[in-house]
C-alpha cells in the first residue's frame, strides 16, 4: 500500500495564525480581573505539555480514568453501539480514544482539536498504526460552538456513514474548564450532533469528581513545575497571536481549589508592576495582579447526571473508581 493511500482527510477549520482579529481574547485582557479562556494553552508546545502534566504522579485524572475504561470497558460496550462514527473532542494525541479501538469497533474515527498542527501530526501517525479504519481530523474551536459542519458530513455520507450511529467521546475532565451554564450549552450542542446520525448514538464522557482539597491542587500545581510552564506558555502564545510583549518569566503559577465554586482556579500572577503592550493596546498589571486562566469544575454524579438531562439525554449511566474519585458516564441521545 502506498503511503499516500494512508494519509487520513483533514479539514482545518480554526485558522491559528497571528495578524487575525482576537477581540475576545483582547477583551478578556482589559477586563478587572483579566482573564485569557484555556483554549489558548493549546499551541503545540501547549499540547506537548499537556501530554507531559498526564504522566505526573500528581495528576489523578489521566490514569484514574484509564483504570476506570480498563475495569469497566466490556460492561460499556453494551450500551456503546459498536459500528459508530466516534467523534473525539478535545482529541490531542488522540491516544485516549485508540485504547478503546478494540472494544468499541468504531466504522470511523474523528477527532476534534483547537491545536491545529499537533493533531495533523498525530492522526497521520496513528492512520499509520490503524491503516484500515477511516479518519478525519477536524482542526476547529469547538469552545463557543460545536457541529460537524458541511464537510465533515459530506465525508461521512460519501463513505456511506451518514446514517451510523454518532458516539461522542469526551474523555480528560475536560468539561469542567466550562462554566455551569457554558457546559450545558456544549452538551445541548452535543446531543444535537448525535441525534443527526442514526439510532444508538450517545456521549461518553469522562467526568472529574469532588475530592480532598490537597489532591486537588497538587495535581494542579506538582513538584517539577510542569503545570507552571503549561500555564505560562499560554503568555507565549498570546504574544504570538495579538504581537504582545508579556514576559513568561515575570509571571507566577497559582492554583487552588475553590469550595464555593467547586472548582480548581489556575492564575498567573504578576511578579512586580509591569506594561504588557500589544498591536493597538495596552494594560498595566500592578504586583501580584492575576490573569485568569483556567477553571476546572469537579462535579458530583448526581449534578452531572442532572446536567446531562437538562441537555436533552436520555438514559445516563456512570462508573467509578474504587476511591470514587473520577467517573465515566454514558448518555443516550
Amino acid at each position: 500500500m502506498r503511503a499516500t493511500d494512508l494519509a487520513p482527510r483533514f479539514v482545518q477549520l480554526h485558522q491559528p495564525s497571528p495578524g487575525l482579529s482576537h477581540p475576545a481574547l483582547i477583551e478578556g485582557l482589559m477586563q478587572t480581573p483579566a482573564h485569557v479562556s484555556p483554549k489558548y494553552f493549546y499551541d503545540a508546545l501547549g499540547s506537548r505539555l499537556f501530554d507531559a502534566i498526564t504522566e505526573l504522579p500528581e495528576y489523578y485524572p489521566t490514569r484514574t480514568e484509564a483504570a476506570v475504561f480498563a475495569q469497566h470497558g466490556t460492561e460499556m460496550a453494551r450500551h456503546v453501539p459498536s459500528d459508530a462514527v466516534l467523534i473525539d473532542l478535545g482529541a490531542g494525541s488522540c491516544a485516549k480514544a485508540a485504547r478503546l479501538f478494540p472494544v468499541l469497533q468504531p466504522c470511523a474515527y474523528v477527532p476534534v482539536d483547537i491545536s491545529v498542527d499537533y493533531l495533523r501530526d498525530t492522526l497521520a501517525a496513528l492512520q499509520q498504526r490503524q491503516p484500515e479504519l477511516p479518519m478525519l481530523g477536524l482542526g476547529m474551536d469547538f469552545s463557543s460552538r460545536f457541529d460537524l459542519g458541511p464537510l465533515a458530513c459530506d465525508w461521512l455520507a460519501d463513505r456511506g456513514f451518514a446514517q451510523q450511529a454518532r458516539v461522542v467521546f469526551y474523555p480528560g475532565s475536560s468539561i469542567g474548564n466550562f462554566l455551569p451554564h457554558e457546559a450545558l450549552a456544549l452538551l445541548c450542542q452535543v446531543h444535537a450532533v448525535c441525534q443527526a446520525g442514526g439510532a444508538g448514538g450517545g456521549l461518553l464522557i469522562g467526568v472529574d469528581r469532588i475530592k480532598p482539597r490537597a489532591a486537588l491542587e497538587s495535581a494542579y500545581d506538582d513538584a517539577l513545575g510542569v503545570t507552571a510552564a503549561f500555564n505560562r506558555n499560554l503568555l507565549r502564545h498570546v504574544n504570538h497571536l495579538i504581537g504582545a510583549n508579556f514576559m513568561p518569566a515575570a509571571w507566577q503559577h497559582a492554583a487552588f481549589f475553590n469550595e464555593d465554586e467547586s472548582r480548581i482556579e489556575m492564575h498567573l500572577q504578576a511578579i512586580g508592576a509591569q506594561t504588557v503592550r500589544w498591536c493597538g493596546g495596552e494594560r498595566r498589571f500592578d504586583d501580584g495582579e492575576r490573569v485568569h486562566t483556567e477553571n476546572s469544575y469537579k462535579w458530583a454524579p448526581e449534578a452531572f447526571a442532572a446536567l446531562l438531562r437538562e441537555a436533552g439525554f436520555g438514559d445516563v449511566l456512570h462508573w467509578s473508581d474504587p476511591k470514587g474519585w473520577f467517573s465515566v458516564f454514558w448518555a443516550s441521545a
